[in-house]
């Protein structure tokens, strides 16, 4: 599932329409709005997201809106967290070399 959240991660649109989502549901009518491209192209962005389990798709009436699912947002963030542990050691360990050579 990691690879599959990195892969929809890595196209700007994705973001932008996740970070949309974050402030709450949308319809696809309204997540295509800032974007010059038709709803189509939208719409395939969305199966990325919903394949990769960052979005769910409800149902109310007529509309079909869409929601984040942050459950593999969570998974990305304890992945990466293991790396800037790494760096953060690293780093303590040049703040250390260089306070030696003051």
């Amino acid at each position: 599932m990691l690879d599959a959240t990195f892969a929809a991660l890595a196209d700007p649109t994705r973001r932008a329409i996740l970070a949309r989502l974050a402030q709450g549901e949308a319809t696809v009518t309204e997540l295509a709005a800032p974007f010059a491209m038709s709803q189509p192209a939208i719409s395939k962005h969305l199966k990325v997201l919903e394949k990769a389990g960052l979005i769910t798709r409800g149902r109310d009436a007529q509309r079909r809106p869409c929601r984040l699912a942050a459950e593999p947002l969570e998974e990305a963030t304890q992945w990466l967290a293991g790396y800037r542990e790494f760096w953060e050691a690293r780093y303590r360990q040049l703040d250390a070399v260089l306070k030696g050579m003051e």
